[in-house]
């Protein structure tokens, strides 16, 4: 395929798309033993014994319901076996697993085999009377939990949860706040292997929700509905002035609010979108930067929002669906502010979309496959219509799937389809599974020391007590949480240390932990671990640092968006007045409009520097909600397209390259 340079028209391109679009990536970044014969089956069938289990488990089929504890264990056995199975302990790794693999694997059928003959007996004397049979069987859930999460997720976590571990012995050592007593090692193990650790919210989050949505997604994709996605959002904006980058950020919003995974979504659908972007004349760093910039924000779209919304429900007590509709806002304002970007960007780049006769018609992909979107529907209306809790919510969707996909020969379920749909839902937990069950570790050492509230004291001291310092310092540890782990892990930890502070200096609790998954998220483009934007440089054959630092400046407004609802709530649907809610998000998109003129350096026509110099403050005070910082920001805005209109501005080469 010719790909086109910087500014160059495209009329000249091949008949029909310059990639082929029926081709969708894999949505997991773990690469995985390709395991034939008998182990294959062995997985498969753990696949189906994996959806049967959680199925009849939570949608309580035939009165299947064990204490939740036990489901946690069964849920988090088949995640280590699945590991173990298909993860290579080192890179290369062995083509089948080795004698240390079906070791581990037998650990990990020990501790729930454990867990379910002593019971009642082990939840009795957890982190008080532990007997020497218990804490041998605790450690070894401790490190096969390590070992997996090393091997799911790589070094940063296993790290970091051998850090907090030594904090527990290194205390009675240790200055000021962070100093305790101690604890001995068997109350340690016990506790952990309990459900205050491996066995708490986190792993509770992932077996009771996050599972079902993979799940769903697994079958969604099985069924077509994802070549369907692209298919409707070229017929919508393939043609527009730097069309295909448009046609990302409806992708990405689809794909990534069930992926949990910004690498994953990168993964998904940058390879149909980020040629596409190239063939129409971006740069391959732009591209690559554009779809780490869209797949990122996938996590903070509505109704599933990856593990951690989940997460951030339990954590502070409100259902789901609330947070879900609170969300709207903020993800709204930073995908239009997305689209300024692409959109001042390709006009300042004299770049076009792709030639509309080559493009699928929106009306024939609605009639030919529009019923595919009835499961989205299913699922929207379960969780913020009939308030539903979100694994009945996904259940129903799961259903309406598998029914909907028998209407038509090209996308019916059948059998085969059907196990291996199973199969992918199964190999995709691994990682937020094994996180979550990592992250249980940290979270039981922050609550068995004490360490969550001493670290809230010690941000609000040396804030002095006020806001803005907190929020800087608060996102500062939240993007480097995210660098080194998943979303999900990087949230739990914060929303353990962090959160509390914000609440204590008077942010509302919603609007504090919803600031602090933000900068989670964002994390995966930020330098100098930005994995979402290096994969995104590998698809787009690009220097990784330059492709980060394009992701960083297209999603600028991403940086800012968070402060928006911290000091004014209401952008926060459902959190205010909807007449203020209104007015937040309409004087924000505006100002995101202005962030977008001053980061590209195009409005018009090319920005001069003056121009550029006021449509800053312009985006700032438009931003932040407010009579008077509203009418400051237009002002300035309507100065500075005055002087647009009026002035010839100088060079008309464009500022942004």
């Amino acid at each position: 395929m010719r790909v086109a340079r910087e500014n160059e028209p495209v009329a000249d391109l091949p008949g029909g798309l310059p990639v082929d679009i029926e081709q969708l990536g894999d949505t997991s970044e773990i690469h995985t033993r390709k395991l034939g014969g008998v182990l294959h089956l062995l997985v498969q069938v753990l696949g189906v014994g994996m959806a049967a289990y959680h199925i009849l488990q939570l949608g309580g089929f035939f009165g299947v319901v064990t204490d939740p504890q036990k489901f946690y264990a069964v849920h988090l056995a088949f995640i280590l076996v699945f590991a173990f199975l298909l993860i290579p302990g080192r890179r290369p790794g062995s083509a089948n697993p080795t004698p240390a693999d079906w070791l581990l694997i037998l650990a990990s059928l020990v501790v729930v085999v454990y867990v379910f003959a002593v019971f009642r007996e082990l939840t009795g004397r957890a982190g008080l009377a532990p007997t020497r049979e218990d804490v041998a069987v605790g450690l070894l859930l401790v490190l096969v939990t390590v070992e997996a999460a090393r091997r799911s997720t790589g070094l940063a976590l296993p790290i970091l949860c051998a850090i907090f571990i030594l904090y527990v012995f290194a205390g009675p050592w240790l200055p000021g706040l962070l100093m305790h007593k101690g604890f001995r090692f068997d109350t340690l193990v016990s506790f952990l292997f309990s459900d205050n650790g491996i066995y708490g919210v986190p792993i509770g989050v992932s077996a009771r929700y996050v599972y079902l949505f993979i799940l769903f997604g697994a079958f969604i994709e099985a069924s077509k509905i994802g070549k369907f996605i692209v298919h409707l959002a070229l017929s919508i904006a393939g043609s527009k002035r730097g069309g295909p980058a448009k046609v990302s950020i409806i992708t990405s919003a689809l794909f990534g609010t069930a992926s949990g995974s910004s690498v994953a979504n990168v993964m998904v659908d940058g390879v149909i979108n980020i040629p596409l972007m190239k063939a129409t004349g971006f740069r391959g760093a732009v591209a690559g930067g554009v779809e780490a910039m869209n797949s990122t924000g996938g996590q903070i779209v509505p109704p599933v929002m990856g593990a951690a919304a989940f997460l951030m429900a339990d954590i502070i007590g409100v259902p789901y669906s609330q947070i879900a509709v609170a969300a709207i806002g903020p993800a709204l304002l930073y995908y239009v502010a997305a689209y300024w970007m692409i959109d001042l960007y390709a006009a300042s780049s004299k770049l076009h979309g792709l030639p509309r006769e080559q493009l699928p018609r929106f009306g024939e992909v609605l009639f030919r496959h529009g019923y595919l979107l009835l499961p989205l529907v299913v699922l929207l209306y379960m969780i913020m219509g009939a308030g539903a809790s979100p694994f009945r919510a996904a259940l129903w969707a799961l259903a309406t799937t598998v029914v909907l996909s028998w209407l038509r020969v090209d996308t019916r379920l059948n059998f085969r389809k059907i196990v291996g749909a199973m199969e992918d839902g199964a190999k995709r937990t691994i990682e937020i599974g094994i996180t979550c069950a990592a992250a249980g570790i940290i979270v039981g050492v922050l609550s068995l020391t004490g360490l969550g509230g001493k670290f809230s004291e010690l941000l609000i001291d040396l804030a002095g007590g006020r806001l803005l310092p907190a929020l800087i310092a608060t996102m500062v540890v939240a993007i480097i949480l995210g660098m080194g782990m998943p979303t999900t892990a990087a949230y739990a930890i914060g929303a353990s240390v962090l959160a509390p502070a914000l609440i204590k200096l008077g942010v509302p609790p919603l609007a504090a932990h919803m600031f602090l998954l933000y900068f989670a998220v964002i994390s995966a483009i930020t330098p100098p671990v930005a994995l979402a934007s290096f994969a995104a440089a590998g698809l787009a054959k690009a220097p990784m640092w330059e492709t980060a630092i394009q992701a960083v400046r297209l999603a600028i407004a991403g940086f800012i968006v968070p402060y928006m609802f911290v000091y004014g709530p209401a952008i926060l649907v459902g959190q205010g007045p909807w007449q203020h809610t209104v007015l937040a998000l309409a004087t924000g998109t505006i100002g995101t409009l202005c962030l977008a003129g001053a980061a590209i350096g195009y409005l018009l026509r090319p920005a001069t520097m003056v121009e550029r110099l006021l449509l800053v403050p312009a985006a700032l005070a438009l931003i932040r909600p407010g009579l008077l910082t509203d009418g400051l920001g237009l002002g300035l805005l309507a100065v500075v397209v005055i002087l647009q209109r009026v002035t010839p501005g100088g060079s008309r080469q464009p500022l942004a390259t």
